[in-house]
């Protein structure tokens, strides 16, 4: 039997949703865990100083990340009215995305498959 109306079950599930502001980035094209060395080093800091630290990490996915995170801090300020001086990252992950797959060919006719793969990316702000 259900459990009560549309709109009364799509109501309690509206009432769980986390209202902490965050960006996603679907499809990246890094790695799972080559994004994740980098969330690593900026999960439970606050906005600034992970901001530094990607400013200055060479990897390929600290560009993606600033990006992200810039993304959210205008989501916080304009969406949720936070003022970006006391939020810091409270959830950071990344997540496997599909695989693209590709064929180098090899010696003797054969053919090994390459595959690049994807990641979607989340950033969760909170306020301290």
């Amino acid at each position: 039997m259900a459990k009560g109306h549309r709109s009364q079950i799509k109501r309690e599930r509206n009432a769980q949703k986390d209202t902490r502001p965050s960006a996603k980035l679907s499809y990246a094209r890094v790695s799972v865990q080559k994004a994740c060395f980098v969330l690593d080093a900026i999960r439970g800091k606050d906005v600034n100083t992970a901001l530094a630290i990607l400013a200055y990490n060479p990897r390929y996915a600290s560009s993606v990340i600033e990006k992200l995170l810039k993304s959210a801090v205008a989501n916080a300020e304009n969406n949720n009215g936070l003022d970006a001086e006391n939020l810091y990252i409270a959830e950071c992950y990344a997540n496997k995305g599909p695989t693209m797959k590709r064929v180098r060919p090899r010696a003797q006719g054969r053919a090994y498959r390459i595959e690049k793969r994807m990641s979607h990316i989340t950033i969760v702000l909170d306020e301290r």
